[in-house]
């Protein structure tokens, strides 16, 4: 590619109104859907949605309560939220609203996020969940 258009290249994206916060963080719907039309992996994102189903945890190995949150934008988020680390949401049911940072993973089906916990190794920026005011992490 020449320098005109890696020039022109970067002042379209200059130019363009970001959804990527600073920090690295995707910190709305609008960037959550960006990084999975674009197919993206481990980002750490940060929002909420509405619980729209609650799966069977997940015993294989370090086990890990699962759940589908419908996000703002309309895309769901299947939650994998490890409670091995971190205390499980008891009293989670359907149309509960759930906020989240994490890392999300990019599938055909809207993304899985992980890592709502914090790092026992302290090598991973540590993730949480909140739901009826209370944190877990």
């Amino acid at each position: 590619m020449s320098w005109p258009r890696i020039l022109l290249c970067g002042a379209f994206l200059l130019a363009q109104p970001s959804v990527w916060a600073d920090s690295g963080v995707l910190s709305d719907a609008a960037a959550i859907e960006q990084a999975y039309q674009q197919q993206r992996s481990d980002l750490q994102i940060e929002g909420d949605g509405e619980v729209v189903k609650v799966l069977a945890d997940d015993k294989r190995g370090s086990r890990h309560q699962r759940f589908i949150l419908r996000l703002q934008s309309g895309r769901t988020l299947l939650v994998a939220h490890n409670i091995d680390l971190a205390p499980k949401i008891d009293d989670l049911k359907v149309g509960d609203q759930v906020a989240f940072f994490g890392e999300y993973e990019w599938n055909h089906k809207g993304g899985t996020l992980h890592w709502t916990h914090h790092d026992p190794a302290g090598r991973h920026v540590a993730g949480w969940l909140k739901h009826d005011g209370k944190v877990y992490q």
